[in-house]
């Protein structure tokens, strides 16, 4: 008992250190500036090639996991990267936590070709197809004056719930939220979130079954 005590109160500590740590980073922001030009090539806009060596250091990959080589992880230490046991990231997928957390669950697949901008948690028993995109990510625009590469980036989460299944070629967009035991027809694009026991499909998704 004394022992587990301990494991947890090492636990609490790392966490607190991290979490004064990324608060420092938003209170100084010429230190994030320095830190991010080290970390990201902001020319190809992902970490270099030595935070990429490093990656398995930082990364949580639970027990049983997989990641195919062949993944692009845009993952810097700065944001969260955790993939639970038994889970599976295909080959050719891009997973991109550099502006929010990426969360994967427990017996989760991630297929072929899927792209996944943070921030996305994604649930226990999801089965992602090929060809899927998960944005939490938007270029904002409204400047007329303003080139658009000029003004930024805003972010809505993105949830995706327990036991969900999105087929082939899919797009889920910021702010979306999928709930349990859901459906998503192949080409849909998901603009609004999508209740618990549903199917929906098209463009937009609306949803065509109830289960």
């Amino acid at each position: 008992m004394e022992n587990d005590n301990g494991v947890l109160v090492e636990t609490k500590i790392k966490t607190m250190n991290k979490e004064g740590f990324r608060q420092q980073l938003k209170d100084s922001p010429r230190l994030k500036r320095l830190l991010d030009y080290l970390i990201m090539n902001q020319r190809d806009a992902r970490p270099r090639w030595y935070i990429r060596l490093l990656a398995p250091l930082y990364q949580h990959r639970g027990q049983g996991s997989k990641i195919y080589w062949s993944v692009r992880m845009d993952t810097p230490p700065y944001r969260k990267f955790s993939l639970g046991k038994q889970s599976v990231v295909e080959s050719y997928s891009c997973i991109n936590n550099a502006v929010g957390d990426v969360v994967i669950g427990d017996y989760t697949r991630i297929g072929i070709h899927n792209t996944i901008i943070g921030p996305v948690t994604i649930g226990s028993h999801v089965n992602l197809a090929q060809g899927i995109t998960v944005t939490a990510l938007n270029h904002n625009f409204e400047d007329k004056n303003k080139r658009i590469d000029e003004q930024g980036v805003s972010t809505k989460p993105v949830v995706i719930g327990d036991d969900v299944w999105i087929g082939a070629n899919a797009v889920i967009l910021p702010g979306v939220t999928i709930g349990k035991h859901a459906v998503v027809a192949a080409g849909a694009v998901v603009t609004t979130d999508v209740p618990e026991n549903t199917v929906v499909g098209g463009v937009p998704a609306k949803v065509i079954k109830r289960l």
